[in-house]
């Protein structure tokens, strides 16, 4: 069919088609985690760290072109680029400290996804039988059988357009918030108080946006698309694409909790806390419209996870990525089963969540400094080594990224204490 004979739904398709890995990073970032810092966020201390958004999508966006810009010249992957420059032992550091990112995001998604899933079912229908780890060992089921049959498409679609209305009712929200608040810009950026979490809930902002593991995997799809060098600028716009829609929805989230949770005073300490973040302008449909968005975007979040895993070990050992061996499959179901720990013996999954992705910070320093590294070796990028501006915002993002391990670190110390 030629160009001319397209019809709008076959061009649309071509769109979506060129986007692909941008949206795997949208549906990775904006989920169940961005949802719960953006809305803690906002509801704790409004606009006034949508800096640390903005900035990590910023940065982001250079950290993609650039692994992918790797990826593209060498052909391999950023974790065997990694282990071949710099050795096997800090490599294992790094896919190890991915691992816990991942198990650690699993167990908090599925915590909210549990603890939101039965409220609902609580003041919405008459079930008693049902518990958390009843609802939580459900979804765990499901998700397994999906990824043993691989018949898991269809379902990723259903969740993406679940999660999509929730982005959308966030947006609408957020208009309407910004038109009928009464409030002046400036009432939506207040000083921020001593203690609170600050920075933890800074390095959670970050750490959900700038995600250690998704980057990893942003190489892992771009070996997959089969991109060269002619498709760099296609590569481009594909980063700049995903960053963009990523800060958006996310600071349409935080702009929600604001209006909704901020300016009444309401704390958001439990996962059905968020949903007040739809506030009136969703009506009684809010409670279920974020319930299906929460459900959605956790169990689209976390069956990459469940792949990412397995996806890590292959590129670090240099081998086909087949989900069929048996050991990928005994790391799925590990890695799924995990999520049934805060069900089980409780815990507030809000905070354990931000604070997985807090965790993101610690090993983000390390993956940028090895980026920089190899993108400035000649045998390594040959005649495609980076500008002198790409050195400088990678330098910059270098920077930053420090400043967030020690943002993170403090963090930790407070929330333990």
């Amino acid at each position: 069919m030629t160009a001319e004979h397209l019809t709008f739904l076959d061009k649309f398709k071509k769109k979506i088609r060129d986007f692909g890995p941008a949206f795997f990073i949208i549906g990775y970032v904006v989920g169940t985690g961005s949802v719960t810092s953006m809305v803690v966020s906002g509801a704790k201390f409004g606009l006034s760290l949508s800096w640390a958004l903005l900035l990590s999508c910023f940065f982001t966006y250079f950290l993609l072109i650039s692994i992918s810009k790797l990826t593209i010249v060498t052909g391999e992957t950023l974790m065997y680029n990694f282990k071949k420059t710099f050795g096997k032992p800090v490599t294992l550091f790094i896919l190890f400290a991915l691992a816990i990112s991942i198990i650690s995001s699993v167990i908090g998604i599925m915590g909210i996804v549990a603890e939101v899933s039965m409220e609902w079912i609580a003041i919405k229908t008459s079930i008693s039988f049902l518990n958390k780890p009843i609802i939580a060992l459900a979804f765990i089921t499901l998700l397994i059988s999906l990824f043993w049959s691989g018949k898991h498409e269809n379902f990723i679609k259903a969740m993406s357009i679940m999660v999509g209305f929730m982005a959308l009712a966030f947006i609408f929200t957020s208009v309407m918030v910004l038109k009928e608040s009464g409030k002046s810009v400036i009432d939506f950026f207040p000083e921020i108080p001593i203690g609170g979490n600050t920075g933890l809930i800074i390095a959670g902002i970050v750490g959900t946006t700038m995600a250690g593991v998704c980057l990893a995997s942003r190489s892992i799809l771009v070996q997959e698309e089969n991109w060269g060098l002619n498709d760099l600028k296609r590569e481009n716009k594909d980063s700049m694409s995903a960053m963009v829609m990523t800060f958006l929805i996310s600071l349409a989230i935080m702009i929600s909790a604001t209006g909704t949770l901020y300016f009444k005073g309401l704390p958001v300490d439990d996962a059905t806390d968020l949903m007040a973040a739809l506030g009136p302008w969703a009506g009684d449909f809010a409670l279920t419209l974020f319930t299906l968005g929460i459900v959605g975007a956790g169990l689209s979040s976390i069956f990459p996870n469940l792949l990412l895993f397995p996806w890590l070990i292959s590129d670090y050992m240099h081998t086909p990525r087949n989900m069929k061996k048996p050991l990928y499959k005994v790391i799925v179901v590990i890695v799924a089963l995990s999520g049934v720990i805060i069900p089980i013996l409780g815990g507030k999954p809000v905070w354990i969540l931000i604070a997985s992705q807090a965790f993101s910070p610690f090993v983000m320093p390390l993956i940028t400094l090895f980026l920089i590294i190899l993108l400035n070796k000649s045998e390594v990028m040959k005649s495609h080594k980076p500008s002198v501006w790409m050195n400088l915002a990678l330098a910059a993002t270098f920077i930053f990224n420090c400043y967030m391990l020690y943002v993170a670190l403090l963090g930790f110390i407070d929330f333990i204490q």
